[in-house]
C-alpha cells in the first residue's frame, strides 16, 4: 500500500515537473517577438527591421511627471514693462485736406507715451542668473521681473538681443539657481514626445504634453532666421520664451510662434530649434550681439521642378539667386543671376533658407568654395570671401532728433556705400521723408547724402542731433547735400526752418 501510494505521488510530481518544461521553453521556440500592432500570421522581427543600422545607446528617458518636477523650478514668468511714443492721427489727416496740406506743410503729427506690459515666460540655462526668452517678449522693455515657481521675484536686465532669430538672453544678480540644458535639437524626430512648460494666459507653470509634429517649418512673417520645429502640445499666449523638453529633461526648443484661427492652441505651435539657440546665445554672451556670415545674393528661392525644367538643369537640390548685390562677396566671386547654389565648402545646400542659415554660420573673412550651376548645366566653383551681415537693426533708420525737420537718417558707411553703388563713403544718408514737409516740397528725397549742415561735416547721427538740440525754433539750418545716379553725382543747397 505504501509502496503504490509512494509511487503514485512520485508520478504525480514528475508529471507537473515535465508539463512546467513543456510550456514555459517548447512553444519560446516559435513564439513571434514583438507583435504589437502586425498581424501575428506575419509578423516579422522588429529588432531586425526597425532600424536601418544597430540602435544608438540613449540617455535614460523619464516619465512626464518627473521632468515636469526637474525642470519646472528653472521656468520664470516674465513682465515686461514697455513705454512706446506713437503718433496719432487727427481728422485733419483725412484726404480731404491733401491738397491743402501739399501747400502749406503737413504739420507735425502729436507723439503720445503708450504704456504696455507684455507677459511670457522665460528659462535660467546656467547657476549664475542666465536666462532666454524671446526678443518679442522684452523689445523696448523699461523694466523685466521675473518671477519662479517659489514666487521669488527677481529684476533682469537684458544681455543682448537678436531680433532675426526672436531670442534674448537675460541675466538676473543670483547665483546657484536653478537650470536646464539646452539639448541636440538636430537628434530629435518627428513622433517623440515633448512637453511645453510655460505661463499660457497668465496661468502660471503649466505644463503641456504633445508631440513633434514636424521639423525644418519655416514661416511667412517669421524672423528672418527659421527652422522651426513643429509641436501638438499645446502653445498659447504667454507661453513665449517658455523650453519645450524632451524625455531627457533637456531643452530641444524654445516655445515663440503659433499658427491659429481662434488666438488660442490649435495644435499647431512653433519652437525655435536648441541648436540655433545655442549658436545665438553664446555670442550674445560674450560680445554682446550676434555676428552672421553674408554672401550678399539678393531673393534666393527653392529649387522646384519649373526652375530646373527653365534652366534645363538636373539638380536635386539648392538655391537658385535672383540678384546679386553690388559690391558684396557673391558679386565679387562672379555669381550671376539664376546661378544656383547646390554647395558651399562642400556641404550640400538643400534650399534657399539652408543657404541662409550655412552662410549665417561662416565668420566675416574666411573664404570659401561655392559650388554653382547655371542654365544648361554648367558647373562653376567660385570662391567668396564672406563679409559680415549688416543685423535688421542697422537696418532701420535713425530718427534725426525729437525736433521733427520732415526726414530721418542713417549713417553712410563705405559697405553701405559698396551696397547702394554710391561713390561718397561719408554723411547721413535721407532714409525717410515726410510727404508734403518743407523738406519734401523744397526736393530733397530719399537716398539724398547730408554732406554738411551749416558748414559742419556731417558724418553721424549724432552730429546732426547736435546741431538740432542747440536750434530755436524759426532758426534757419543750411544743408549741403549731394545725389548720386547713374555713374554721376550732384551737389545741391536747400534751407529749413526748425518747427515751431
Amino acid at each position: 500500500m505504501k509502496k503504490t501510494l509512494f509511487l503514485a505521488l512520485f508520478s504525480f510530481f514528475l508529471g507537473l515537473f515535465l508539463a512546467g518544461i513543456i510550456f514555459v521553453y517548447i512553444p519560446e521556440k516559435n513564439a513571434p517577438v514583438n507583435v504589437s500592432f502586425l498581424d501575428e500570421t506575419s509578423a516579422p522581427s522588429l529588432s531586425s527591421n526597425l532600424y536601418a543600422a544597430s540602435p544608438i545607446q540613449s540617455k535614460p528617458e523619464y516619465d512626464f511627471a518627473t521632468i515636469a518636477e526637474r525642470v519646472a523650478p528653472a521656468v520664470v514668468h516674465i513682465k515686461a514693462e514697455k513705454v512706446e511714443r506713437v503718433q496719432y492721427r487727427s481728422m485733419m489727416d483725412d484726404p480731404f485736406f491733401e491738397d491743402f496740406w501739399r501747400f502749406f506743410g503737413e504739420p507735425r503729427r502729436r507723439e503720445q507715451e503708450r504704456r504696455s506690459i507684455s507677459r511670457g515666460s522665460g528659462f535660467f540655462i546656467s547657476t549664475n542668473g542666465y536666462l532666454v526668452t524671446n526678443y518679442h517678449l522684452v523689445v523696448n522693455a523699461e523694466k523685466i521681473t521675473l518671477k519662479t515657481l517659489d514666487n521669488t521675484e527677481y529684476n533682469a536686465e537684458v544681455v543682448g538681443t537678436d531680433r532675426e532669430s526672436d531670442l534674448a538672453l537675460l541675466k538676473v544678480d543670483k547665483k546657484n539657481l536653478p537650470f536646464i540644458e539646452l539639448g541636440d535639437s538636430a537628434g530629435c524626430r518627428p513622433g517623440e514626445w515633448v512637453l511645453a512648460i510655460g505661463n499660457p494666459l497668465s496661468f502660471e507653470h503649466t505644463v503641456t504634453a504633445g508631440i513633434i509634429s514636424a521639423k525644418g517649418r519655416q514661416l511667412l512673417g517669421g524672423p528672418t532666421y527659421q527652422n522651426f520645429i513643429q509641436t501638438d502640445a499645446a502653445i498659447n499666449p504667454g507661453n513665449s520664451g517658455g523650453p519645450l523638453v524632451n524625455m531627457h529633461g533637456e531643452v530641444i526648443g524654445i516655445n515663440a510662434m503659433i499658427s491659429t484661427t481662434t488666438g488660442g492652441s490649435i495644435g499647431i505651435g512653433f519652437a525655435i530649434p536648441s541648436d540655433l539657440a545655442k549658436k545665438v546665445v553664446n555670442q550674445l554672451r560674450e560680445k554682446g550681439r550676434v555676428i552672421r556670415g553674408y554672401l550678399g545674393v539678393i531673393n534666393p528661392y527653392p529649387l522646384d521642378d519649373a526652375f530646373r525644367k527653365s534652366l534645363n538643369i538636373d539638380v536635386k537640390q539648392g538655391a537658385m539667386i535672383q540678384d546679386v548685390a553690388p559690391g558684396y562677396p557673391a558679386e565679387k566671386a562672379g555669381m550671376k543671376p539664376y546661378d544656383v547654389i547646390v554647395e558651399v565648402d562642400g556641404k550640400p545646400i538643400k534650399d534657399h533658407n539652408d543657404l541662409l542659415i550655412k552662410i549665417a554660420d561662416i565668420p566675416p573673412g574666411k573664404t570659401v568654395n561655392i559650388k554653382v550651376v547655371r542654365k544648361g548645366g554648367a558647373v562653376k566653383i567660385l570662391k567668396a570671401k564672406i563679409v559680415e551681415r549688416e543685423t535688421e537693426e542697422e537696418q532701420v533708420p535713425t530718427t534725426s532728433s525729437d525736433k521733427d525737420i520732415g526726414f530721418k537718417v542713417r549713417e553712410l558707411t563705405p559697405r553701405l556705400a559698396s551696397r547702394l553703388g554710391y561713390q561718397t563713403e561719408e554723411g547721413l544718408i535721407i532714409a525717410d521723408i515726410t510727404r508734403y514737409s518743407e523738406a519734401d516740397r523744397k526736393g530733397i528725397s530719399k537716398g539724398d547724402i547730408i554732406l554738411e549742415i551749416n558748414q559742419i561735416k556731417m558724418k553721424t547721427v549724432k552730429d546732426l542731433e547736435n546741431i538740432l538740440r542747440k536750434a530755436k525754433p524759426g532758426d534757419a539750418v543750411m544743408l549741403l547735400l549731394r545725389r548720386e545716379g547713374n555713374g554721376r553725382s550732384r551737389d545741391f543747397i536747400v534751407t529749413l526752418s526748425i518747427p515751431e
